[in-house]
């Protein structure tokens, strides 16, 4: 397969696999941890067809995020905001570079060779 594609075969980081067991040996959290996280808006794990939480990598990256700061002792509600400005600001980064990059090829367009 040639470089920088991605192999069909292997799932990203979004693609949701494990099921809430799993997720939940896998973050070191209990079950109702997670369910706990997903009530409080702190995460929203995909569902399958017949409603099933499944987890993907960037949900068990959150749930690492989560436990940090609640280690940290900050509380749930305090923390649904910490990451809601963080989604922001990766966003706002997200949103800069592609203008940063477009302002690029339009300069680039205008000073011909």
């Amino acid at each position: 397969m040639p470089p920088n594609r991605p192999d069909p075969h292997r799932p990203g980081p979004a693609h949701a696999v494990y099921g809430i067991s799993v997720a939940a040996e896998l973050s070191g959290m209990g079950a109702h941890s997670l369910r706990l996280y997903e009530q409080h808006g702190l995460l929203t794990p995909a569902r399958s067809a017949g409603g099933t939480r499944r987890y993907s990598d960037d949900d068990l990256t959150r749930l690492l995020r989560i436990a940090d700061l609640a280690g940290q002792g900050v509380n749930l509600a305090a923390i649904a905001q910490i990451l809601a400005l963080e989604d922001a600001n990766t966003e706002l980064r997200r949103a800069n570079a592609a203008l940063t990059a477009e302002r690029d090829q339009l300069r680039g367009n205008q000073n011909p060779a």
